[in-house]
């Protein structure tokens, strides 16, 4: 997905964007790790990587020099955006034979806390605004975008989505293991992401112009360059008319991203219906979401997540339980039933468990040739 040049879009052409796009098509973008063939620490070979694929729009380039992104064109069903993502982390690992192992997960098991990052128009900015913090980046996640349809109806859908992004968490989480040894973590992603700002649950939006005025005070202020450092992990996603979610860590298997991939759009066009229905949107207070967030991605699968309203605590697999039983009616319009029922495996053991029983047996020098391994599965 190559962002079109939009920056400070008005709010007209912000309602114009998300009354074009429509029909629940999903597109994903999944953050690669590049591994050395000999030791499996990170290896700064992105650049050589890609001139090997001679300029495919699949791949692109990320900040981390050791991290590649494959980018789904738009597709009408999880299914066919998984066939995509299948094809290109076929291509990508042929592409890499002798060069690098592409691994995935939402963190590398023992490298350096620091690495090199790619230069040029993009990132040299970033390098030198966050220094060190750049640096430390060397963190991939799965992003799904959705294209709800509608103006109000996506941004409606944006606000009701904040309250369940520690779910997603929750269920995706996987990275336990960094530097060498277990986090204590489900997921230790966030904790990284969030030294730069603009992380975690994105703000209420009250409409298009407040959207609007937020990139406006952000680029008055220097600290925006447009939508595309708008960095929460839920956002409207200007350029292509979508919701994008960047709450899930990087998934293992194409089949643990298939599981997740259909979570998030099963959800959305139930949230969407809803809202459709009448339902009204709440404007939860976001520390309450981040209290939940900040459990998920502690505890994954083995904690509790807290009502918004009241604050009574229910264990985390049984939010999940219910989550999958809520949006299956969806799941089954939209043709994902069937990657809608492996996320019931997920819910039951996520990547961050299993992470941990190879770490258990192997050591996370053992885990991360596990994790290249796996690439293919």
């Amino acid at each position: 997905m190559t962002v079109p040049a939009l920056e400070l879009p008005t709010t007209a052409e912000l309602r114009r964007r998300f009354d074009a796009a429509g029909g629940f098509t999903v597109g994903v973008e999944e953050e690669t790790m590049l591994l050395d063939p000999g030791t499996r620490d990170l290896a700064p070979r992105a650049g050589a990587l890609l001139e090997r694929l001679g300029g495919d729009p699949r791949f692109k380039p990320e900040l981390p020099a050791s991290q590649l992104e494959i980018a789904t064109a738009p597709a009408a069903t999880v299914g066919e955006a998984v066939a995509q993502l299948t094809a290109a982390r076929r291509d990508l690992a042929a592409a890499a034979d002798g060069l690098a192992l592409p691994a995935v997960a939402g963190v590398h098991p023992f490298s350096d806390a620091e690495g090199e990052l790619n230069g040029g128009a993009r990132y040299e900015p970033l390098q030198e605004r966050y220094g060190t913090i750049a640096r430390r980046q060397l963190v991939a996640s799965l992003q799904v975008h959705v294209a709800v349809g509608g103006a109000d109806r996506s941004l409606a859908v944006c606000n009701m989505l904040r309250a369940r992004l520690p779910e997603l968490a929750a269920l995706a989480a996987n990275a336990p293991v960094h530097a060498g040894r277990d986090t204590g973590l489900a997921s230790v992603r966030p904790t990284i992401c969030t030294l730069l700002p603009r992380q975690g649950v994105p703000p209420h939006l009250d409409g298009w112009e407040a959207y609007a005025a937020e990139l406006r005070w952000g680029a008055a202020a220097g600290v925006l360059e447009g939508p595309r450092t708008w960095w929460w992990e839920l956002r409207p996603h200007p350029a292509f008319g979508t919701l994008e979610l960047r709450v899930p860590d990087a998934q293992t298997t194409v089949a643990e991203a298939a599981a997740v991939i259909a979570v998030v759009q099963a959800l959305v066009a139930t949230l969407a219906a809803r809202w459709k229905a009448g339902e009204p949107v709440a404007a939860v207070p976001t520390w309450r979401i981040e209290e939940n967030r900040f459990a998920a991605l502690r505890d994954g699968l083995d904690g509790s997540l807290a009502d918004l309203e009241t604050g009574a605590p229910t264990p985390t697999r049984a939010r999940l339980e219910a989550l999958l039983e809520e949006i299956a009616p969806a799941a089954e319009r939209l043709g994902c039933a069937a990657q809608l029922a492996a996320a019931r495996d997920l819910a039951a053991a996520n990547g961050a468990m299993r992470q941990r029983e190879v770490a258990a047996r192997s050591g996370a020098d053992g885990l991360a040739a596990w994790l290249a391994e796996r690439y293919l599965a």
